[in-house]
């Protein structure tokens, strides 16, 4: 999730820019006791929502799925990073290390992600050709002057557009089939009326959308990916048990970086191996900032600020997701962009950038180099360069800071 200078100062406005796009929602209904954080929202067969615990929706999970290991798939939001998480799936395909996970989840670029995540192997083309094509040089169309009277700098039209032409009626029916084996998808937004994150169950929406899936499917997607002041919000109708009202929603990463349902992580039964539940997180960006040269003015220094505590909160969210899964007894591993790799913008969209990062993720999935444990921290080290220095370019496994950061 690493937001270089230029994109960081636009989360300085965020908040501003909610409150503007707060005055088109129209939402009447208060919210329900289940509207948590850690709520899911899930699509009936008669194609209405339903707020649910996502205690509830674990438990009809594990009984659908009653036997089998349970492993879950987290991806974060970082803009043109996530390149590197769509390259790394790939390579775990190549190396055969895949694992089919039985719940994906994913925010902003790694809600665009998810659904390929999810489908598994059968789809990496799709995901090779979303990510290195070169459709997503056009993301960035400037609205001009309509932008000072607008929601956003940037028009919409290129991300739906994009998002929309990928969403194809085979994917949803393919998500659809393997949402009724009971595996879940689950993508953040954040509802610009209530500031809070909201957790779609992309599966539910595939299996009982009906004429209306792929669309609503698509905006959730949209909805995730578009950052507050560079893209428009997107309007999304809700039809609930007893009233039909829209809704406003943003970015997902600007409440959550990336999300683990914890209450699917249950503690291994007796005589089950303790690695019996799988977690695995693929952070699309650095978890801290490279030393750079600061002018001393008001603009880089609170862009520089910004940055570095959204990179906090990342860490932050990271280590108490891996204390919480690894004290029910699961596995944790992670990945993320090392700090040495060539500066980023996750907001470079040009095909070169985005061709290189996936190449990365890719060649060091293949290799075995891409997740970091607490569990073979010690066995990693062991296995590194002698002279202690850091490698350019150097796989995620290998890279000191993501090394420590594992060690609690």
């Amino acid at each position: 999730m690493q937001l270089r200078l230029p994109i960081a100062g636009f989360f300085i406005v965020a908040m501003l820019t909610l409150q503007a796009c707060a005055q088109t929602a129209i939402r009447q209904p208060a919210p329900s006791q289940e509207d948590a954080p850690n709520s899911i929202r899930t699509l009936g067969p008669d194609q209405r929502f339903t707020t649910l615990a996502s205690q509830t929706v674990a438990g009809r999970v594990r009984a659908q799925r009653a036997g089998q290991a349970v492993s879950i798939l987290a991806l974060s939001g970082g803009g043109a990073d996530g390149a590197f998480g769509a390259g790394a799936l790939v390579g775990l395909t190549r190396s055969t290390s895949r694992p089919q996970f039985s719940v994906v989840t994913g925010v902003s670029t790694g809600a665009l992600i998810a659904p390929y995540a999810f489908l598994g192997s059968d789809w990496d083309d799709e995901l090779l050709e979303v990510y290195t094509s070169g459709r997503a040089e056009h993301l960035l169309k400037s609205r001009g002057l309509g932008a000072l009277f607008g929601s956003s700098v940037y028009s919409g039209t290129p991300l739906k557009e994009l998002v929309d032409r990928y969403a194809t009626d085979a994917l949803i029916q393919a998500v659809a089939h393997e949402a009724s084996t009971g595996r879940l998808l689950l993508v953040a937004t954040t509802d610009v009326s209530t500031g809070e994150p909201v957790i779609w169950d992309l599966g539910s929406i595939a299996m009982n959308g009906g004429a209306g899936a792929r669309t609503l499917f698509r905006d959730v997607l949209v909805a995730s990916a578009s950052v507050p002041g560079l893209f428009p919000p997107v309007v999304i109708r809700v039809q609930e048990q007893q009233a039909l009202y829209d809704e406003v929603h943003v970015d997902g990463m600007i409440a959550v970086p990336f999300f683990v349902p914890l209450a699917f992580v249950a503690p291994a039964r007796e005589g089950e191996p303790s690695h019996a539940t799988a977690v695995y997180v693929i952070v699309d960006g650095r978890l801290s900032e490279s030393p750079a040269s600061i002018r001393l003015r008001t603009r880089s220094i609170l862009s520089r600020s910004v940055s570095a505590g959204l990179n906090h909160m990342l860490r932050t969210t990271l280590e108490l997701t891996a204390t919480d899964a690894e004290l029910k007894g699961a596995q944790f591993q992670f990945a993320a962009i090392p700090v040495d790799y060539p500066q980023l913008n996750s907001f470079d969209f040009r095909t070169p950038s985005m061709r290189s990062l996936f190449q990365f993720g890719y060649k060091c999935a293949q290799a075995g180099r891409l997740w970091t444990s607490s569990r073979n921290v010690g066995r990693d080290e062991a296995n590194r360069d002698d002279t202690g220095t850091s490698q350019p370019n150097q796989c995620p496994a290998d890279d000191e800071f993501i090394g420590r950061l594992a060690v609690r």
